[in-house]
């Protein structure tokens, strides 16, 4: 496939804080296309179907330069059809970047050089439940490049089977919001908000090689097109658009664990929960474990208000990064506030499997330690809160760096734009920073072992 030139950005004051510290900042003009030029046409609300938005919402490295970047479930930010949710039938894929860092003079310690190397859509190799679109519309839900052998995902959120709970998966719908490399480089894991759901693929091809079981309570039994008629008709599991939202690999390759976007249903909800489950799965065997994550209450006891979590980064087989925020900031038009890092562990910490409710999960929550204030961090490298993007969603670790003759490790931390190149009249680009820190820092800190 062809090399796709990214326009960067990187000329910012040199920060004054000590570690961490911001050393390279990247821009990815969100008006170009990808490399899926099979998927070039429009969808249903007149965007063309491989623009190269919504890239942060998750990231992993693979190795070197090389990450991979995940979209979501395609452009639905602009109103166009209710009933759907204003979802089209994009199929959801994941992104070869080569992010090189290079040292420089002037801003910044480092710049991005970066090309998109490949675009790789995700399939099923069996057949899959597609809505019909009568109700909205909007005609059949299968995307026009499925073959007798090919059945793609789709992000639109009446492509399941409503006979069966959320958790089915011979649904089509995906919502992809994570993704996370196998040491050994040959597949990735990716976890789904509409089941919710955490699958492997084969990551040279994109085909779906198995779907691992979740616990019961995550899903819902009673699906529907439209989030919120989903919310109100169930009692338990996740609540509509906040699903499987972070996924991470512990360094040996062994254990994944996710984490919810907010609480579940049966928890108290987004509203009034305030503890997300974290789901540890051994890929070997299947078997699972449960703790309960605190959110920061940034309301009162009799009217909290919470932020949500977008992603979980494995430090090692019991520690965790978890990027806690609210939603203000570069295309919400307002400025960033909240933006947490934290650290966040497992050791000793009680499973919360046969637990449900607030009180009962606030008893067995797990410790939380902040690690970045990632808005100060910004803002001490040249990053005003009003251009810090609202939506920072993926996590990952890099090559080390080094930086006044000393080595540093490298966070990388990325937007969602939702696939809107310009918000409030203003640029809205996929943004990459890259972080340093150092040992000290995070004194726990395991790289993957990755064997590519």
């Amino acid at each position: 496939m062809r090399a796709l030139s990214i326009i960067l950005l990187t000329l910012l004051a040199t920060p004054a804080l000590a570690e961490p510290q911001l050393v390279a900042r990247l821009d990815i003009d969100a008006s170009q296309r990808d490399l899926a030029a099979n998927t070039a046409a429009p969808l249903e609300n007149g965007v063309a179907g491989n623009l190269l938005g919504g890239l942060g919402s998750g990231m992993a490295w693979a190795g070197g330069d090389t990450f991979l970047m995940l979209p979501d479930r395609g452009p639905n930010a602009a109103p166009y059809n209710g009933y759907v949710d204003n979802t089209t039938s994009y199929v959801p894929r994941f992104q070869t970047f080569n992010f090189h860092l290079t040292p420089q003079t002037n801003g910044l310690p480092y710049r991005v050089e970066a090309h998109l190397d490949a675009t790789t859509l995700l399939w099923s190799p069996t057949k899959l439940a597609y809505g019909s679109g009568l109700a909205a519309h909007i005609g059949n839900g299968a995307p026009a490049i499925n073959t007798p052998e090919r059945f793609y995902f789709s992000g639109r959120s009446d492509n399941m089977d409503r006979s069966q709970p959320s958790d089915f998966d011979g649904d089509a719908r995906l919502d992809p919001e994570s993704l996370r490399v196998a040491n050994d480089g040959k597949s990735i894991f990716i976890s789904d908000e509409y089941g919710p759901h955490i699958y492997q693929f084969d990551r040279e091809s994109g085909e779906r090689l198995h779907s691992f079981k979740l616990p019961q309570g995550f899903a819902v039994s009673f699906s529907s097109p439209r989030g919120e008629e989903e919310i109100s008709g169930n009692v338990s599991g996740r609540e509509a658009n906040h699903g499987m939202e972070g996924l991470s690999l512990t360094p040996d390759g062994k254990t994944l664990v996710g984490i919810m976007q907010t609480a579940l249903l049966q928890d108290g909800g987004g509203k009034e929960g305030g503890y997300l489950r974290m789901l540890a799965i051994d890929i070997a065997s299947g078997a699972t474990r449960q703790y309960a994550y605190p959110l920061d209450n940034w309301g009162s006891d009799n009217k909290p208000k919470y932020n949500a979590v977008s992603e979980i980064l494995a430090v090692n087989d019991h520690q965790f990064l978890v990027d806690e925020r609210d939603g203000k900031g570069r295309g919400a038009a307002s400025s960033a506030a909240n933006k947490l890092i934290y650290l966040a562990d497992i050791a000793g910490a009680q499973d919360i499997s046969a637990l449900t409710g607030r009180k009962a999960l606030r008893k067995a929550a797990i410790h939380k330690t902040l690690f970045i204030d990632l808005v100060a961090v910004l803002n001490a490298g040249g990053v005003p809160s009003e251009a810090i993007p609202a939506k920072i969603e993926g996590m990952s670790f890099g090559l080390d760096v080094t930086l006044d003759g000393k080595t540093l490790h490298t966070l990388w931390i990325s937007s969602d734009n939702d696939f809107l190149s310009a918000a409030d009249s203003l640029p809205n680009p996929n943004t990459v920073y890259v972080i340093a820190f150092s040992d000290a820092d995070l004194p726990g800190y395991q790289p993957q072992n990755l064997t590519i």
